[in-house]
Protein backbone atom coordinates (compact mmCIF):
# COMPACT_ATOMS: atom_id res chain seq x y z
CA UNK A 1 0.00 0.00 0.00
CA UNK A 2 1.36 3.37 -1.04
CA UNK A 3 1.15 6.52 1.11
CA UNK A 4 0.68 10.10 -0.90
CA UNK A 5 1.13 13.42 0.79
CA UNK A 6 -0.58 16.21 -0.98
CA UNK A 7 1.89 18.92 -2.10
CA UNK A 8 0.08 21.42 0.20
CA UNK A 9 -0.36 20.39 3.68
CA UNK A 10 0.10 21.33 7.26
CA UNK A 11 0.71 24.32 9.26
CA UNK A 12 -0.13 27.84 7.28
CA UNK A 13 1.89 30.56 8.13
CA UNK A 14 -0.36 32.15 10.95
CA UNK A 15 -0.30 29.17 12.67
CA UNK A 16 3.21 28.71 12.68
CA UNK A 17 3.93 32.70 13.16
CA UNK A 18 1.57 32.25 16.17
CA UNK A 19 3.30 29.08 17.48
CA UNK A 20 6.71 30.49 17.27
CA UNK A 21 5.32 33.47 19.40
CA UNK A 22 4.25 32.01 22.14
CA UNK A 23 7.20 29.62 22.29
CA UNK A 24 9.17 32.33 22.21
CA UNK A 25 7.66 34.11 25.21
CA UNK A 26 7.43 30.76 27.04
CA UNK A 27 11.64 30.84 26.18
CA UNK A 28 11.55 34.54 27.88
CA UNK A 29 10.06 33.32 31.20
CA UNK A 30 7.17 34.64 30.81
CA UNK A 31 3.97 33.28 32.40
CA UNK A 32 1.73 32.95 28.91
CA UNK A 33 -2.00 32.51 28.83
CA UNK A 34 -3.87 32.36 25.62
CA UNK A 35 -7.50 33.70 25.72
CA UNK A 36 -9.48 30.66 24.09
CA UNK A 37 -7.20 27.87 22.27
CA UNK A 38 -4.31 29.47 20.36
CA UNK A 39 -5.13 27.08 17.15
CA UNK A 40 -7.35 24.58 16.42
CA UNK A 41 -5.61 21.48 17.13
CA UNK A 42 -6.07 19.53 20.63
CA UNK A 43 -3.01 17.41 19.98
CA UNK A 44 -0.39 20.94 20.13
CA UNK A 45 -2.44 22.72 22.42
CA UNK A 46 -1.52 19.75 24.58
CA UNK A 47 2.22 19.82 23.66
CA UNK A 48 2.39 23.17 24.14
CA UNK A 49 0.77 23.15 27.84
CA UNK A 50 3.71 20.66 28.72
CA UNK A 51 5.88 23.82 27.81
CA UNK A 52 3.46 25.24 30.53
CA UNK A 53 0.86 27.30 28.40
CA UNK A 54 -2.57 27.35 29.75
CA UNK A 55 -5.80 29.07 27.95
CA UNK A 56 -8.57 31.15 29.87
CA UNK A 57 -11.80 31.88 28.09
CA UNK A 58 -12.42 35.07 29.65
CA UNK A 59 -10.09 38.40 29.94
CA UNK A 60 -10.96 38.79 33.55
CA UNK A 61 -8.98 35.31 34.17
CA UNK A 62 -5.89 37.01 33.59
CA UNK A 63 -3.19 38.15 35.54
CA UNK A 64 -1.47 41.36 36.12
CA UNK A 65 2.04 39.41 35.78
CA UNK A 66 0.79 37.44 32.51
CA UNK A 67 1.10 37.32 29.23
CA UNK A 68 -2.36 37.51 27.06
CA UNK A 69 -1.90 35.85 23.68
CA UNK A 70 -4.62 36.34 21.28
CA UNK A 71 -4.61 33.58 19.09
CA UNK A 72 -4.21 33.55 15.71
CA UNK A 73 -7.88 33.72 15.46
CA UNK A 74 -8.17 37.42 16.77
CA UNK A 75 -10.86 39.20 18.65
CA UNK A 76 -12.55 42.04 18.85
CA UNK A 77 -10.88 45.37 19.70
CA UNK A 78 -13.15 45.72 22.98
CA UNK A 79 -11.52 42.53 24.16
CA UNK A 80 -7.92 43.74 22.81
CA UNK A 81 -8.48 46.59 24.57
CA UNK A 82 -9.44 45.02 27.93
CA UNK A 83 -6.17 42.28 27.77
CA UNK A 84 -4.31 45.08 27.24
CA UNK A 85 -5.68 47.20 30.59
CA UNK A 86 -5.54 43.86 32.57
CA UNK A 87 -1.86 41.50 31.31
CA UNK A 88 1.76 42.69 32.12
CA UNK A 89 2.02 42.33 28.19
CA UNK A 90 -0.52 40.69 24.88
CA UNK A 91 1.19 39.58 22.11
CA UNK A 92 -1.00 39.42 19.45
CA UNK A 93 -0.28 36.29 17.44
CA UNK A 94 -3.44 37.15 15.42
CA UNK A 95 -2.73 35.88 11.58
CA UNK A 96 -1.72 38.87 9.28
CA UNK A 97 -4.52 37.40 6.84
CA UNK A 98 -7.37 37.60 9.47
CA UNK A 99 -6.21 40.75 10.74
CA UNK A 100 -6.61 42.21 6.47
CA UNK A 101 -10.30 41.16 7.09
CA UNK A 102 -10.67 43.35 9.76
CA UNK A 103 -9.31 46.33 8.54
CA UNK A 104 -11.40 46.15 5.64
CA UNK A 105 -14.48 45.85 7.53
CA UNK A 106 -13.21 48.67 9.65
CA UNK A 107 -12.94 50.83 6.89
CA UNK A 108 -15.89 50.11 5.43
CA UNK A 109 -18.06 50.84 8.24
CA UNK A 110 -16.34 53.74 8.54
CA UNK A 111 -17.74 54.84 5.38
CA UNK A 112 -21.35 53.92 6.35
CA UNK A 113 -21.15 51.04 3.87
CA UNK A 114 -22.10 47.43 4.54
CA UNK A 115 -20.18 44.90 4.84
CA UNK A 116 -20.97 40.88 3.93
CA UNK A 117 -18.52 38.12 5.21
CA UNK A 118 -19.25 34.78 3.56
CA UNK A 119 -18.54 32.61 6.76
CA UNK A 120 -19.61 30.58 9.79
CA UNK A 121 -21.64 33.06 12.70
CA UNK A 122 -20.24 31.53 15.53
CA UNK A 123 -16.37 31.04 14.12
CA UNK A 124 -14.19 33.18 16.92
CA UNK A 125 -12.60 34.53 13.83
CA UNK A 126 -16.16 36.10 12.63
CA UNK A 127 -17.13 37.07 15.64
CA UNK A 128 -13.39 39.29 16.15
CA UNK A 129 -14.40 41.02 12.11
CA UNK A 130 -17.58 41.89 13.04
CA UNK A 131 -16.39 43.29 16.26
CA UNK A 132 -14.71 46.17 14.00
CA UNK A 133 -17.88 46.49 12.11
CA UNK A 134 -20.68 45.58 15.17
CA UNK A 135 -23.61 47.99 13.27
CA UNK A 136 -22.76 47.37 9.30
CA UNK A 137 -21.85 43.60 9.19
CA UNK A 138 -23.88 40.53 8.26
CA UNK A 139 -22.22 37.10 8.31
CA UNK A 140 -23.94 34.46 6.13
CA UNK A 141 -22.98 30.74 5.47
CA UNK A 142 -23.35 31.07 1.57
CA UNK A 143 -25.73 32.23 -0.98
CA UNK A 144 -29.08 31.02 0.55
CA UNK A 145 -28.91 33.60 2.98
CA UNK A 146 -28.81 36.71 0.84
CA UNK A 147 -32.07 37.19 0.50
CA UNK A 148 -32.68 37.50 4.13
CA UNK A 149 -30.19 40.24 4.27
CA UNK A 150 -31.74 44.06 4.46
CA UNK A 151 -31.38 46.59 1.76
CA UNK A 152 -27.71 46.85 1.21
CA UNK A 153 -25.57 50.22 0.98
CA UNK A 154 -22.50 49.97 -1.32
CA UNK A 155 -21.80 46.75 0.03
CA UNK A 156 -18.35 45.21 0.43
CA UNK A 157 -18.34 41.18 0.33
CA UNK A 158 -15.42 39.32 1.89
CA UNK A 159 -14.69 36.40 3.19
CA UNK A 160 -13.64 33.67 6.01
CA UNK A 161 -10.19 33.11 5.55
CA UNK A 162 -10.47 29.52 5.28
CA UNK A 163 -14.12 28.87 3.07
CA UNK A 164 -14.41 27.14 0.06
CA UNK A 165 -13.31 29.21 -3.02
CA UNK A 166 -16.74 27.97 -4.78
CA UNK A 167 -18.66 29.24 -1.76
CA UNK A 168 -17.64 32.87 -1.52
CA UNK A 169 -17.67 33.71 -5.20
CA UNK A 170 -21.38 32.08 -5.20
CA UNK A 171 -22.15 33.82 -2.49
CA UNK A 172 -20.88 37.51 -3.94
CA UNK A 173 -22.97 36.87 -7.11
CA UNK A 174 -25.87 36.36 -5.13
CA UNK A 175 -25.26 39.93 -3.18
CA UNK A 176 -23.95 41.73 -6.59
CA UNK A 177 -27.71 40.39 -7.75
CA UNK A 178 -29.79 41.89 -5.23
CA UNK A 179 -28.59 45.26 -5.06
CA UNK A 180 -28.70 47.95 -7.72
CA UNK A 181 -25.47 49.95 -5.57
CA UNK A 182 -22.16 49.54 -6.31
CA UNK A 183 -20.64 45.89 -4.70
CA UNK A 184 -16.98 45.76 -4.00
CA UNK A 185 -15.68 41.89 -3.83
CA UNK A 186 -12.83 41.49 -2.04
CA UNK A 187 -11.45 37.85 -1.96
CA UNK A 188 -9.66 37.47 1.33
CA UNK A 189 -9.55 33.79 1.47
CA UNK A 190 -6.56 32.93 3.05
CA UNK A 191 -3.74 31.23 -0.08
CA UNK A 192 -2.76 28.53 1.97
CA UNK A 193 -5.95 27.42 2.44
CA UNK A 194 -7.02 27.73 -1.66
CA UNK A 195 -3.67 25.90 -2.25
CA UNK A 196 -4.13 23.12 0.21
CA UNK A 197 -7.70 22.21 -1.19
CA UNK A 198 -6.55 22.18 -4.79
CA UNK A 199 -3.70 20.28 -4.24
CA UNK A 200 -6.37 18.04 -2.10
CA UNK A 201 -8.49 17.56 -4.98
CA UNK A 202 -5.54 16.83 -7.40
CA UNK A 203 -4.46 13.88 -5.23
CA UNK A 204 -8.44 12.98 -4.08
CA UNK A 205 -8.74 11.80 -7.89
CA UNK A 206 -5.74 9.66 -7.89
CA UNK A 207 -6.34 7.48 -4.55
CA UNK A 208 -8.41 4.70 -3.34
CA UNK A 209 -8.71 6.53 0.29
CA UNK A 210 -7.92 9.59 1.62
CA UNK A 211 -7.16 11.05 5.43
CA UNK A 212 -7.50 14.27 6.59
CA UNK A 213 -5.33 14.91 9.61
CA UNK A 214 -7.30 18.07 12.35
CA UNK A 215 -9.51 19.15 14.29
CA UNK A 216 -13.19 18.56 13.95
CA UNK A 217 -13.13 21.84 15.48
CA UNK A 218 -10.95 23.50 12.34
CA UNK A 219 -13.05 25.10 9.47
CA UNK A 220 -10.57 24.10 7.31
CA UNK A 221 -10.13 20.64 8.00
CA UNK A 222 -13.70 20.15 7.64
CA UNK A 223 -13.45 22.24 4.33
CA UNK A 224 -10.81 20.22 3.40
CA UNK A 225 -13.07 16.81 3.70
CA UNK A 226 -15.48 17.93 1.66
CA UNK A 227 -13.14 18.49 -0.91
CA UNK A 228 -11.79 15.44 -0.84
CA UNK A 229 -14.94 13.51 -0.84
CA UNK A 230 -15.98 15.48 -4.06
CA UNK A 231 -12.95 12.73 -5.73
CA UNK A 232 -12.81 10.11 -3.14
CA UNK A 233 -15.73 8.79 -1.45
CA UNK A 234 -13.50 6.99 0.78
CA UNK A 235 -11.69 9.46 2.71
CA UNK A 236 -11.91 10.49 6.62
CA UNK A 237 -11.60 12.91 9.01
CA UNK A 238 -9.05 12.06 11.68
CA UNK A 239 -7.33 13.77 14.92
CA UNK A 240 -5.06 10.83 15.86
CA UNK A 241 -3.89 7.63 14.21
CA UNK A 242 -5.74 5.56 16.62
CA UNK A 243 -8.96 6.55 14.23
CA UNK A 244 -7.67 4.76 11.35
CA UNK A 245 -10.03 1.66 11.20
CA UNK A 246 -7.20 -1.28 9.30
CA UNK A 247 -10.24 -2.89 8.00
CA UNK A 248 -11.31 0.69 5.96
CA UNK A 249 -8.15 0.00 3.76
CA UNK A 250 -8.67 -3.51 2.97
CA UNK A 251 -7.67 -4.09 -0.40
CA UNK A 252 -6.43 0.00 -1.31
CA UNK A 253 -3.67 0.32 -2.78
CA UNK A 254 -3.00 4.28 -2.53
CA UNK A 255 -3.77 6.33 0.44
CA UNK A 256 -3.71 10.32 -0.16
CA UNK A 257 -3.26 12.61 3.08
CA UNK A 258 -3.29 15.85 3.85
CA UNK A 259 -3.27 18.31 7.13
CA UNK A 260 -5.20 21.27 7.87
CA UNK A 261 -3.40 24.42 8.50
CA UNK A 262 -3.25 23.52 12.58
CA UNK A 263 -2.14 20.49 12.40
CA UNK A 264 2.04 20.21 13.10
CA UNK A 265 4.34 18.58 11.21
CA UNK A 266 4.88 15.98 14.16
CA UNK A 267 1.68 14.46 14.34
CA UNK A 268 1.27 14.12 10.79
CA UNK A 269 4.79 12.27 10.32
CA UNK A 270 3.45 9.51 13.02
CA UNK A 271 -0.06 9.15 11.18
CA UNK A 272 1.92 8.59 7.70
CA UNK A 273 4.35 6.25 9.95
CA UNK A 274 0.93 4.54 11.34
CA UNK A 275 -0.55 4.07 8.29
CA UNK A 276 2.06 2.68 6.63
CA UNK A 277 3.09 0.23 9.07
CA UNK A 278 -0.60 -0.92 8.15
CA UNK A 279 0.02 -1.46 4.63
CA UNK A 280 3.40 -3.74 5.72
CA UNK A 281 1.05 -6.00 7.97
CA UNK A 282 -1.63 -6.22 5.26
CA UNK A 283 1.46 -6.58 2.47
CA UNK A 284 2.71 -9.62 4.76
CA UNK A 285 -0.69 -10.85 5.37
CA UNK A 286 -0.96 -11.22 1.59
CA UNK A 287 2.06 -13.66 1.30
CA UNK A 288 1.73 -17.17 1.39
Amino acid sequence: MQVLLANEYGFCFGVERAVEMVEEAVSAGDTVRALGPLIHNEQEMQRLAHEGVTTISDPIQIGRLETAVIRAHGVTPEVQKELEALAAKVVDATCPFVTRVQKLAARAAAEDRHVIVVGSPDHPEMIGVKGYAPNHAFIIKDETEVAGLPRLRNPLVVSQTTIKVKTFFDTAEAVRAKTDDNVQIINTICSATKDRQEAARALAGMVDAFYIIGGRHSSNSVKLLGVCKEQCEKSFLIETEEEINPADLDGVKTVGVTAGASTPNWLIDKIVKHLEAIGREQDAGLKP
